[in-house]
C-alpha cells in the first residue's frame, strides 16, 4: 500500500511537473507568434507607404508626359513659323 501511495505521488508531482514546463513553452510559442504578428504588421504598414509614393510617383509621370507632348507641340509650332 505504502508503495502504490508513493507511485501515485510521483505521479501527480511529475504530471504537474509537465504540466508546468508545457505552460512555460505555451508561453513561448505565443510570444513568438506575438512577435511575428508585429513583423507582419510593421511589413504590411511599409508595404501600404510604398503603394502611396508609387501612386503619387504614377500621378507626377503622367504630368511631366502630359507636359513633355504640349512642349512639343508648341516646339513644332514653332519650327513650322521658321
Amino acid at each position: 500500500m505504502l508503495g502504490a501511495a508513493i507511485g501515485f505521488a510521483t505521479f501527480r508531482k511529475n504530471r504537474e511537473k509537465d504540466a508546468e514546463e508545457e505552460g512555460k513553452a505555451d508561453g513561448v510559442v505565443l510570444t513568438e507568434i506575438g512577435y511575428i504578428k508585429a513583423g507582419i504588421d510593421d511589413i504590411k504598414r511599409k508595404q501600404d507607404r510604398q503603394d502611396e509614393l508609387y501612386i503619387k510617383i504614377a500621378e507626377r509621370l503622367t504630368a511631366v508626359e502630359a507636359s513633355a507632348k504640349q512642349a512639343h507641340l508648341r516646339i513644332d509650332r514653332l519650327e513650322g513659323k521658321i
